[in-house]
């Protein structure tokens, strides 16, 4: 009696990178330790071995680099948060799982991260302008969280909405500057410390009690 089972299909292999892709990443490796305004043209390319003039056949301009970088990163964290907003999850509980998401995208993404939280000021008017739509975004989502829990009475009902908000942003953005991955705590742990501390102060009593 002969095996009828199907031939387990070969797993497919990981797209090719283009050598774009390596620039892009090279670029936010020294973007990231040197600074954009102190990286040149010239650094990236000796970094990747080419001529100077050989990058303008993949790119138009540092710039460029820099808007891809950030606009990556920025859907990167689109990705991770915005699906929460239809989750049914009590703001609670909401709160620490959007924490652990941007936390870990940060952690994984350490390099980009800078560049964005760090460099994109340096943009040009335009490209700003759109980072700063990202941004307004971000504030949304978050402060939607914390009116999300006021309605519940979950949080309390005199917290300033978007000074909650911004908390929770600066501790979750700022881990670019400290966070290492592979040390001690992972971005859960991070997440859940963080939430631990933040809903101590937004919780309302009777929530604290339970």
């Amino acid at each position: 009696m002969t095996d009828s089972t199907p031939p387990a299909s070969p797993t497919p292999e990981p797209a090719a990178r283009t050598r774009r892709d390596q620039i892009r990443d090279v670029a936010g490796r020294l973007f990231s330790e040197r600074g954009y305004h102190a990286t040149s043209m010239r650094d990236l390319a000796g970094e990747l071995g080419m001529q100077g003039g050989s990058l303008y056949a993949h790119i138009s301009s540092k710039e460029d680099l820099l808007v891809e970088i950030v606009q990556t990163a920025a859907g990167q964290f689109d990705a991770a948060l915005l699906t929460l907003r239809a989750d049914p999850l009590p703001a609670d509980q909401k709160l620490r799982e959007a924490m652990e998401r941007h936390i870990r995208v940060v952690a994984d993404n350490m390099e980009s991260a800078t560049v964005f939280f760090h460099e994109w000021k340096h943009l040009s008017p335009a490209a700003y302008a759109r980072v700063t739509d990202w941004r307004d975004t971000i504030d949304a989502f978050y402060r939607d969280l914390v009116r999300q829990g006021i309605e519940e009475g979950t949080f309390r009902p005199d917290l300033d909405v978007k000074m909650s908000a911004n908390l929770i942003l600066s501790a979750v953005n700022w881990a670019y500057t400290w966070y290492r991955p592979g040390g001690r705590l992972t971005p859960r742990d991070v997440a859940e410390r963080y939430a631990q501390m933040l809903l101590a102060g937004m919780r309302t009593p009777a929530q604290e009690a339970s």
